[in-house]
């Protein structure tokens, strides 16, 4: 291998991670599998542990590459940034499918389902409850990520922070909402294609609400630890990102599955 490193990227030492992500998430899914059929969860226990801790090891190294050692350069940074553009793009086409799904049996309900919508026996939700407070706290958390954004790029660490703690307070509470949604639903995911897509796109949209937060939430700390300031934050900058993309994915949620598909 050459030794010559005149060149603006970032080659990455010999790391174990890959090799222990790929076992933890062989074990996850074996465990998956073995808690389906035999309803033994140890092994899916396992695999959470190995794959958690992999998650934990391999970003700390990541941050250390880029906060500690500079080898997050302008090219690697711009590198960095493509790769979460195409990663939301990715993700927009996965939530594509789901609304693709919803609106064809919402515009063409088949006689199985009573040939109307909501199907026969199906009582959907309020959309100006739950749904309606939902949307105001996403909207909200929206404002203040771009909140901490705007104190970030002025040096303001005070306010960053706040900003950063008020936005994944918000995200826990809209995750808290919906639990509590899901435990009051008069349907299930077994309830016809309505359950099913409305269970699948909501509660994809929740999970990627969890990750959000904990991406937010790492972003608080590091912040609080010194990792960022107004000219080099990317890792701030990918989680504002994220956040705004699952803001805007709640919208088209709320529009068309609560309130127009109601």
């Amino acid at each position: 291998m050459s030794l010559n490193n005149n060149h603006p990227y970032h080659l990455v030492d010999h790391s174990p991670w890959p090799l222990t992500g790929a076992i933890g998430v062989m074990t996850l899914v074996t465990g998956l599998t073995k808690w389906f059929h035999n309803f033994s969860i140890n092994l899916l226990i396992l695999g959470y542990i190995i794959t958690l801790l992999t998650m934990y090891q391999w970003w700390r190294d990541v941050c250390r590459e880029g906060t500690y050692q500079g080898k997050h350069t302008i090219s690697v940074s711009n590198g960095l940034r493509w790769g979460m553009i195409l990663f939301i793009i990715s993700e927009i086409f996965f939530f594509i499918s789901f609304f693709w799904a919803f609106f064809h049996k919402k515009l063409s309900p088949n006689i199985e389902i009573g040939a109307m919508w909501p199907p026969v026996m199906i009582t959907p939700f309020n959309p100006f409850q739950i749904p309606l407070l939902n949307t105001i706290i996403l909207i909200s958390s929206g404002i203040t990520i771009t909140w901490a954004h705007h104190a970030l790029m002025q040096n303001n660490f005070t306010q960053t922070s706040q900003g950063l703690f008020f936005t994944v307070i918000l995200g826990i509470y809209f995750s808290i909402l919906q639990a509590y949604e899901y435990f009051e639903a008069p349907f299930t995911i077994a309830n016809s294609i309505y359950g099913s897509t409305f269970f699948m796109a909501t509660g994809f949209h929740g999970l990627h609400v969890i990750i959000g937060t904990i991406f937010l939430l790492t972003c608080l700390i590091r912040h609080i630890n010194f990792h960022f300031s107004m000219n080099h934050h990317f890792g701030f900058e990918a989680a504002a990102w994220y956040w705004h993309f699952v803001d805007v994915v709640w919208l088209f949620l709320y529009i068309s599955i609560y309130w127009w598909g109601n």
